[in-house]
């Protein structure tokens, strides 16, 4: 009995022993003069870099290590070390540094148990970080800091929310991007067009324009870089855009244009900042313009933006004082003559007292994407989604796009391509550098196992089961839109065109928007949400227009349509199709969704007051030859007269009917017997 307690009391001894704080004071080390030396002068550069604040903090960790070597066993040293790891990409080590500390010297700093609930978060230890941070919390409580409190709540409802995202973890792949996009910098804030064909972003690269240092961070000043995406799937060498989206201060990416025509560009400096604009004029992009005082503030921080895929609304964050939270989300909408609207704060059900950042709108229109400290957030910052109710005009509650999308740590900058499957974003794991974007699947929901007859006789021993048949297959759910594109040529020479595209909502006769081919490749892309009967025109001066008709129900899943247009020259014999002229079935009689586009051709009539045209009428082969060949006639007719009566002169139209006898497709299928039923107009004279 006496051994086992002298066992114990030696065990006491040692633990004391190495739980003593051991100040760096020469006494200490009187037999290694040397080292103490050195380890002070290591101390010292540490507390120089420490000083200055969290953006020196990576630069103190190699000093401090080295006198922490030296002597493992200061409170102090541990407690900045441990504070320190946290602002590096290697957060975990702090764990181990901040506990040692608090065994050392229990009163060494309150804050070391607010650091150290931030360690356990880290590493999803929730019932260890809520205990340390309820403990700092009473210590918050005695400062009467208001801030401090709302943080330490903050945090332990972050835990409470992780502990329940954990539980449930979303079947994804998250996959780096590699090493043609990041580096040992930081690359974050990645933008895509819809078709996921383009990527722009932003790093802290040595090769920054001007080449600086952020005095305040201690880091490269951000410049904008591009990528586009190979045809083996994986994205090309980043290449810095340069000037002059790239200037000598902070340049930062933030929306992107569907069609990748059009960026907004952050730029400023640390704590302040306004959004810019620059457009792609043939492979060379403009100098970034002002979006205006709606939008942008003297005095405060607009950080990040995004467009609707029409590009009428500029979703935003900014900090000014009459939001909800530190960062709100606000929206502008483009007025009649194209500027920004004043913005209207997006309200409580997406705003929180917290921070928001990072907004992306789908290429939906409806479907909002953003990151929040707020909400349900399981630590930092985790990238939510709320869908908008055009019937009711509201904002759907906030979801949490989930675990393990989603960390303990900030999880920020999401976009997604438009048929829902991949969305990048920009995480702290580890990878190549300091932050680096990534890549995630979405794989939807697991398919249900199948029982079969065996399967539910040996069940049936323990307790009746019933026969259950093949479970339906379970997909990703596509987003619901259409992604239309292509190239714009001249019909005869191919040459490539740089055309105007209007986007009409046939049902209500009204523009919804507006492009613009690109002038060096000719290329197009427009995004198309469910649940419209859009017209679209591509015009060009000197060009006879063209029309496309889509007409989109909001049950229609994601297509992507690949359709190159070439326009003709305004010729004797050119043929065009109206795409865009509905009749009732089986009737003469022209439908409302038909008025943008007969509007276009009478418009067309009077910019070239000598043309002369044939309009007429085609059907498929379904019905009798004689009630095809009337039925035709008499839509040619209708259009005809809708013109005379628009003030085109009478002798200038003609009309005529050929009924089935001139297809363009096969009447064999459903799809081939719509193109067949058509009106076209020809160019008789000009």
């Amino acid at each position: 009995m006496l051994r086992i307690y002298i066992g114990i009391l030696a065990a006491i001894v040692s633990f004391s022993t190495f739980a003593q704080n051991v100040e760096f004071d020469k006494s200490n080390f009187k037999e290694d003069k040397e080292g103490f030396k050195t380890a002070k002068e290591n101390l010292k550069i540490g507390d120089d870099f420490y000083n200055q604040g969290p953006g020196f903090y990576r630069s103190a960790i190699a000093p401090y290590e080295a006198a922490q070597t030296f002597n493992p066993n200061n409170a102090e040293l541990n407690f900045k070390l441990g504070e320190c790891y946290l602002s590096s990409t290697t957060k975990k080590k702090a764990t181990e540094l901040l506990e040692r500390a608090l065994r050392l010297d229990p009163t060494i700093d309150s804050r070391v148990h607010y650091f150290l609930g931030q360690a356990y978060h880290l590493e999803m230890k929730w019932d260890k970080a809520i205990a340390e941070f309820s403990i700092f919390q009473k210590s918050a409580m005695s400062n009467n800091d208001p801030y401090l409190m709302q943080d330490v709540r903050m945090r332990i409802e972050q835990c409470y929310h992780g502990r329940d995202l954990v539980k449930k973890p979303i079947r994804v792949f998250v996959d780096n991007l590699g090493g043609n996009v990041n580096t040992e910098y930081n690359e974050y804030g990645a933008v895509i067009s819809a078709d996921e064909s383009v990527m722009i972003f932003t790093a802290r690269r040595p090769n920054s324009t001007g080449g600086k240092i952020d005095p305040d961070l201690n880091e490269h000043f951000e410049d904008l870089y591009i990528s586009e995406k190979q045809a083996d799937g994986t994205w090309s060498k980043s290449v810095n855009m340069g000037e002059p989206v790239n200037t000598n201060n902070h340049d930062s990416n933030s929306g992107l244009s569907a069609d990748g025509q059009k960026l907004l560009v952050y730029m400023g400096k640390s704590g302040f900042g306004d959004i810019f604009e620059s457009q792609l004029e043939g492979d060379t992009w403009g100098k970034p313009e002002s979006l205006g005082k709606n939008i942008n503030t003297k005095d405060y921080h607009e950080s990040s933006a995004c467009y609707s895929p029409d590009g009428n609304t500029l979703y935003f964050v900014s900090n000014k004082p009459e939001g909800l939270g530190d960062h709100d989300i606000y929206k502008s909408t483009k007025d009649e003559k194209g500027k920004w609207g004043e913005a209207v704060n997006l309200g409580s059900v997406i705003n929180t007292q917290y921070s928001e950042e990072g907004v992306y709108m789908h290429p939906d229109g409806k479907t909002l994407y953003f990151s929040s400290q707020g909400h349900e957030s399981m630590g930092g910052y985790d990238i939510f989604k709320s869908v908008y109710n055009e019937s009711t005009d509201s904002w759907g509650k906030p979801v949490n796009i989930g675990y393990p999308v989603n960390t303990t740590d900030n999880d920020v900058f999401f976009v997604i391509s438009a048929n829902g499957r991949h969305g990048y974003y920009t995480s702290s794991d580890d990878g190549f550098g300091l932050r680096d974007l990534q890549m995630v699947t979405f794989l939807g929901d697991e398919k249900p196992m199948v029982l079969n007859n065996e399967d539910n006789l040996l069940a049936s021993v323990a307790a009746p089961v019933k026969e259950i048949v093949v479970a339906p297959v379970i997909e990703v759910k596509d987003a619901q839109l259409t992604i239309l594109k292509g190239v714009v040529s001249d019909a005869l020479t191919q040459k490539v065109l740089d055309a105007d595209i209007e986007i009409v909502d046939n049902s209500e006769d009204v523009v919804i928007a507006t492009f613009k081919s690109n002038s060096s490749t000719g290329k197009y892309l427009v995004s198309l949400p469910a649940g419209k009967n859009y017209g679209i025109a591509v015009k060009k001066e000197g060009y006879l227009f063209h029309s496309e008709n889509f007409d989109i129900p909001n049950t229609a899943a994601f297509q992507e349509v690949t359709k190159d247009i070439e326009l003709k020259n305004l010729a004797v014999g050119s043929k065009i199709v109206l795409k865009n002229i509905f009749f009732d079935t089986d009737k003469a009689t022209l439908r409302s969704e038909s008025t943008t586009e007969l509007k276009r051709l009478v418009k067309l009539l009077n910019d070239v007051p000598t043309l002369k045209i044939e309009l007429s009428g085609h059907t498929d082969s379904q019905g009798s030859e004689a009630y095809n060949q009337g039925l035709s006639e008499k839509r040619a007719k209708a259009v005809v007269d809708y013109l005379t009566e628009a003030g085109v002169s009478q002798d200038r139209l003609k009309f005529a009917g050929y009924g089935e006898t001139q297809p363009i497709a096969t009447n064999e299928t459903k799809d081939g017997r719509q193109l067949n039923r058509r009106t076209e107009f020809k160019v008789l004279s000009f």
